[in-house]
């Protein structure tokens, strides 16, 4: 009933045909993707997908929030270990301590301020859930919504369907994302959405990195070397806020154009820690360009990002609890603490949808975004 209101507002057939009958046209038949149920919500079951590789490399993903909950990759001694934060049970992703651990946020990841913004004249006032302001799609984002899922060939594809006025957006959108691990440890999440109003769309993958394992903490993290392919950064404000400056990083401490020891730099950074954006250079030549890479060299692991998007949101988990406080617990009760792990959200810049001189953010009817993600892990040799 939903998708006949959708099409009736004018989306095309193209889009009907793609969202009601990719689950149809599916096949479950690849071996390198399987499913098994992960819990429930409400009565409605939670899958998980692994997805497999040839290089001794997995990756699951549930269907609660599109999220990550598990990369698990080898160091220089083949030991396979899992280098992302998050939970063992669907209820740890329910709690109000999950801080979007793997998740697939939108409909606008990061902050909008004062939480409204104005589209073709008309002022709209979305969700506050960060004080004042808006934080990656409000109460019930994207990240806290069932998705849809469906094996295509070597693809999993999942889908959503945002009603018009979900958290005070304008408009129904229809999202779906793509992911696929290939052989050469590349974990490729293509990200579309289609509208049927004007409204901003960003969204990003907001998964938390450790390369020692997910349980190594601050200790492994300040081990870890950082680069940024960015010589811009958004200044924000008090709140987190961009205040529509932007400012070279030469001769600053966001200056991580070349190979950096977090330890060294993490606690000169204003407010404990990053949680910038970074803008990288525009590209028009290559579908994706490099955006970042991390090395933690005891284990050899390293990761490597590539993305189509203007910015790169780099966080280190400043605002999980300190380490005389009780951690999050986390997979094998592993506690998590702050500058356990680091983010690379790839995505538009914050709070793009009020400052003008901004990558534009305003997604019309009839136009599509496409978000592509690369996160590339292997070893040095």
């Amino acid at each position: 009933m939903l998708l006949r209101k959708v099409i009736s507002q004018k989306f095309s057939v193209k889009l009907f045909f793609f969202v009601s009958f990719g689950s149809i046209m599916a096949s479950s038949e690849n071996k390198s993707i399987t499913v098994t149920q992960w819990g429930s919500i409400n009565g409605r079951t939670i899958d998980k997908y692994t997805l497999k590789n040839n290089a001794n490399q997995a990756v699951d993903i549930i269907t609660y929030g599109a999220t990550i909950t598990s990369i698990r990759t080898p160091d220089k001694q083949g030991s396979i270990a899992d280098v992302v934060l998050g939970f063992d049970k669907i209820e740890g992703y329910l709690s109000t301590s999950n801080p979007y651990f793997g998740a697939t946020v939108g409909r606008v990841a990061n902050r909008i301020g004062k939480a409204e913004f104005i589209v073709n004249g008309k002022k709209y006032r979305v969700s506050n859930n960060a004080g004042r302001n808006t934080l990656h799609g409000g109460f019930k984002g994207w990240s806290s919504k069932i998705w849809n899922a469906a094996i295509q060939d070597d693809l999993l594809v999942m889908t959503l369907l945002s009603e018009d006025g979900d958290e005070g957006f304008p408009g129904a959108a229809i999202a779906s994302i793509s992911f696929k691990l290939t052989t050469d440890g590349g974990l490729r999440i293509d990200m579309k959405v289609f509208v049927t109003k004007a409204t901003p769309i960003n969204l990003t993958n907001h998964s938390y990195f450790n390369l020692a394992g997910h349980g190594g903490n601050s200790t492994e993290l300040y081990k870890h070397q950082i680069t940024v392919n960015a010589d811009r950064w958004t200044v924000t404000d008090s709140e987190s806020i961009p205040t529509g400056e932007i400012q070279s990083v030469e001769n600053t401490i966001m200056n991580l154009r070349t190979l950096t020891m977090l330890g060294d730099v993490i606690d000169k950074v204003p407010r404990g820690g990053y949680d910038d954006n970074f803008c990288l250079p525009m590209n028009t030549v290559n579908e994706t360009q490099f955006v970042a890479k991390a090395i933690h060299p005891s284990s050899g692991r390293y990761l490597e990002v590539y993305s189509n998007q203007p910015g790169v949101q780099f966080y280190t988990a400043n605002f999980l609890p300190h380490q005389d406080d009780i951690g999050i617990v986390g997979k094998n009760g592993t506690e998590y603490f702050k500058h356990g792990a680091f983010c690379l959200e790839t995505q538009n810049y914050p709070d793009a949808v009020n400052h003008e001189n901004f990558p534009n953010s305003i997604l019309e009817p009839g136009e599509h975004y496409r978000h592509i993600v690369i996160y590339k892990f292997g070893v040095l040799i």
